[in-house]
């Protein structure tokens, strides 16, 4: 399993991709963060974190696309399902890949709370949970996109699979008013929104933080079954 998780943090590192994608999320979560910071002048990072579900929702997929769908298109797929490891494996290590790139792509971002701690005093509860709470939700989006990544041989329709559905997760609580009363609050928490807010108050919510791991699980195991399929 090691050397396939190297394989795949050599294979997301080697091209520009990656690069272009880290890039372009430190320019916009910066420009659409700073000019509010500096409106409600508060030391706090509560308006980079609101931030977060929505611009996952289009970087992680950017990420993830490639993952199983150009496997297959350059014909590799069929060498790495040979290989003698469990597809459990497999899928682990491109998770665990795609995870430790989102810790890379947030990593400059701790820079924000450092420049803030000089104009007032930040509380580090919110920080520290606004942060577990971005690994947590990235790594439901990244699950999210393996499994879209896992159905299709073209990277744009894997894209657009997990844009969609990530959206569609994050926004769920948007549409409560065409909800019947009576499942609002059931409605309401399968939003992925709702939990990582929580998460992001620096509330450890165990039951946030488990639905964002069952999110996550559900999501490997099916990624796993459409990839045995195709052994």
């Amino acid at each position: 399993m090691n050397s396939i998780l190297k394989r795949e943090l050599y294979s997301l590192f080697r091209g520009p991709i990656a690069y272009i994608v880290i890039a372009l999320f430190l320019v916009f979560s910066g420009i659409l963060f700073f000019p509010t910071f500096f409106i409600f002048n508060l030391a706090e990072m509560r308006g980079f974190f609101q931030l977060l579900p929505i611009l996952f929702c289009f970087f992680i997929p950017a990420v993830t696309m490639r993952s199983f769908a150009e496997e297959k298109r350059s014909g590799t797929f069929e060498a790495l399902i040979t290989l003698p490891v469990k597809v459990s494996q497999i899928v682990l290590a491109k998770y665990l890949a795609i995870l430790l790139f989102l810790v890379f792509m947030l990593l400059p971002t701790v820079a924000y709370a450092v420049m803030i701690s000089f104009l007032g005093r930040l509380d580090p509860g919110p920080v520290l949970g606004g942060y577990l709470g971005a690994i947590l939700l990235g790594g439901a989006y990244a699950a999210l996109g393996l499994f879209a990544s896992s159905l299709t041989t073209n990277q744009i329709v894997a894209f657009i699979i997990t844009a969609a559905t990530a959206l569609f997760f994050t926004f769920l609580e948007q549409m409560l008013i065409f909800i019947p009363p009576l499942l609002v609050d059931w409605v309401e928490f399968l939003g992925t929104q709702y939990h990582f807010r929580t998460i992001a108050r620096g509330v450890l919510d165990t039951r946030s933080i488990l639905y964002l791991i069952s999110f996550s699980a559900v999501l490997l195991l099916g990624t796993i079954r459409a990839v045995e399929q195709r052994r």
